[in-house]
């Protein structure tokens, strides 16, 4: 199955590196490239991506795009990819709609990955940005996570969270606990109504933020 990539980026030399890995690589198709935010916006509504891949300082701004973009009827995923490791700007993003972030500087291999999870709607943060966004989130927001919040799980569900934290996809979480994906699917909707998160990325954030003050 291939997913479909619409880019925006205002720096040719990067966007045309990026068009030509994820040409290079199994399972996508750049449907069309861009430069600014209007673009960003525009490529959506004509090729219906499966995902948008957005700078957060082209023209225009990439935050304003994903919220213009997740405001359509049929939105794409969309990923910002940025050199910017900034809590406020990580947390922007997830509140526009965004349900990637990826900062700039990764490999092939680490992007295409994260990209994978990101078109099965698993979402995904990069590594190290987790727990401090999360912080973020509940510092502006007035709320302070605790251990009580994860007592609704079950036992299985908790196993399914720490894989999902991990950073984990449903198959491979299916795989490791011998389930079916439909099945961990299942347990993921669970998990997020008792977590009150919208995605599964705020879910991890939440659970990074309780086992980092429980450890």
């Amino acid at each position: 199955m291939t997913t479909s990539v619409i880019i925006a980026d205002d720096h040719p030399i990067f966007r045309d590196g990026l068009h030509r890995t994820l040409d290079e690589a199994d399972g996508f198709e750049v449907l069309a490239a861009g430069s600014n935010a209007e673009e960003a916006v525009s490529l959506v509504s004509i090729h219906q991506p499966d995902i948008a891949i957005l700078d957060l300082s082209m023209p225009g701004g990439g935050i304003s795009a994903t919220r213009k973009i997740a405001a359509m009827a049929n939105p794409p995923f969309v990923a910002i990819l940025t050199v910017s490791e900034n809590n406020s700007d990580v947390a922007d993003a997830l509140e526009a709609g965004a349900i990637g972030y990826i900062v700039k500087g990764v490999t092939a291999s680490q992007l295409t990955d994260s990209l994978h999870s990101i078109a099965a709607g698993e979402g995904f943060v990069s590594p190290g940005l987790a727990s401090r966004v999360l912080l973020q989130i509940n510092s502006e927001a007035g709320i302070s996570k605790d251990r009580d919040v994860l007592n609704d799980l079950t036992h299985r569900e908790e196993d399914i969270l720490r894989r999902v934290a991990k950073g984990m996809s449903n198959r491979e979480i299916a795989e490791q606990l011998n389930l079916q994906e439909k099945t961990v699917k299942h347990y993921m909707t669970a998990i997020l109504s008792k977590l009150h998160a919208r995605n599964r990325v705020e879910a991890a954030l939440i659970a990074h933020d309780v086992w980092n003050k429980a450890d």
